[in-house]
C-alpha cells in the first residue's frame, strides 16, 4: 500500500472499517520509517492517511481540512 492513501466512504460504517485499515497498515509502514500518523478529514466522506514527519513517531494524529 502507497501513502499518502486518499479514499471516500458511503457510511459510518465503511468509514469506520477503511480508517481502522487504513491506519493499521500504516502503523506498519510508520515504524519502519519512524514517522507519525497523520489523517486528514477533506469533507463529510473523504479522508486521507499519511505517514508525516511532523507527527511524533507512535502517535496518530487527526486534523479537519473542511
Amino acid at each position: 500500500m502507497n501513502f499518502p492513501l486518499t479514499f471516500t466512504v458511503s457510511d459510518r460504517q465503511s468509514m469506520d472499517s477503511q480508517l481502522d485499515a487504513a491506519v493499521s497498515v500504516a502503523k506498519k509502514h510508520a515504524m519502519d520509517c519512524r514517522h507519525g500518523i497523520l489523517v486528514t478529514r477533506h469533507g463529510v466522506d473523504k479522508f486521507t492517511v499519511a505517514l508525516s514527519d511532523a507527527v511524533p513517531f507512535g502517535t496518530t494524529r487527526e486534523h479537519q481540512a473542511w
